[in-house]
């Protein structure tokens, strides 16, 4: 008997609830009062649960009711997911939209644009990976995301396409005991490398034999550049940050801004760009994800700045 239910029985039985009585839910669907009370009863048939209590004026749910209107609910509700879904993709709408972005743009404004993406496009899901150097890359490469937003690897394999979306402000720093910070002017090279420099290694082969912005002959690596600004802290090494991840460290006095030869004062800018395969560009949802991320600020680089993607 369950397997006859239908999809017609379960939105009757929500809009008999919803409305507060069969006559009323009759009115919404533009039916009997007759066929709504019918298509009820033989609902409670097949469950095998009486779904109302109709000794008073208007049916009221029972008990067992109740529960099972929650399903009844989630049921039609995936059923309209499952509709809205098919319509998008017939219509070049990605089922799900896949990005990776790079551990060094700031999460806080990529999480702002989700959520406007998740208004715009209630149908497709969000799956998200934070890389650096080639784990942002390797993902779009291997088909695995639509697009990915670059910066820590600065150059890209062949096939792929780069749009400049904005940049990040890099400075290099050492905790404020650290030798380095005790040092006048500008740090030659040659004393940077007397000391330890920590260093984001790459999860991918991409950039096997390749150093990017090593300066000093003792490294240590690691995998996770919150584990970096926690060996920072804690005086380990020296190395490179984004500023605005770093700021509030540095301003109170935490960690300390180096001026290094060879690096503008003030840090480097880093530029940020989103990354897709040439011969399969994002669909509707990615596009629209690239275009949003293209308004955040010329250079994110402060919880200020970050703040203005509300407003652009």
């Amino acid at each position: 008997m369950l397997d006859g239910l239908s999809l017609d029985q379960l939105r009757i039985f929500q809009a008999a609830v919803d409305e507060g009585s069969f006559s009323a839910a009759a009115r919404k669907l533009r039916r009997t009062q007759s066929a709504v009370s019918e298509t009820m009863a033989n609902l409670e048939a097949q469950l095998g649960v009486v779904l109302f209590d109709r000794s008073a004026r208007y049916p009221r749910l029972t008990t067992e009711g109740a529960v099972l209107l929650a399903d009844a609910r989630a049921i039609v509700a995936g059923v309209n997911g499952l509709k809205a879904r098919a319509k998008g993709i017939a219509g070049g709408l990605e089922p799900e939209l896949t990005a990776v972005i790079d551990v060094f743009f700031p999460i806080t404004a990529f999480a702002k644009v989700a959520r406007e993406f998740r208004e715009s496009f209630s149908a497709t899901p969000l799956r998200l990976y934070v890389e650096a150097l080639g784990a942002t890359v390797q993902p779009v490469m291997d088909g695995r995301a639509s697009f990915g937003l670059v910066g820590s690897l600065p150059t890209l394999p062949a096939g792929l396409t780069a749009e400049r979306i904005t940049s990040v402000d890099f400075v290099m720093v050492a905790a404020a005991d650290h030798p380095l910070a005790a040092h006048r002017g500008l740090i030659p090279k040659v004393v940077l490398a007397e000391h330890v420099q920590l260093v984001l290694t790459d999860r991918s082969d991409l950039s096997a034999g390749r150093e990017f912005g090593v300066m000093s002959p003792s490294t240590w690596r690691l995998g996770d550049l919150f584990a970096k600004h926690a060996f920072l802290l804690s005086g380990l090494g020296w190395g490179g940050m984004p500023l605005h991840i770093v700021r509030q460290d540095i301003d109170e006095g935490r960690l300390v801004i180096l001026s290094i030869e060879d690096i503008p004062e003030g840090g480097l800018s880093l530029p940020m760009s989103a990354v897709y395969r040439t011969s399969d560009p994002p669909g509707p949802a990615g596009r629209w994800m690239i275009e949003r991320l293209r308004r955040c600020p010329n250079q994110v680089f402060s919880q200020e700045a970050v703040d203005v993607v509300e407003s652009v």
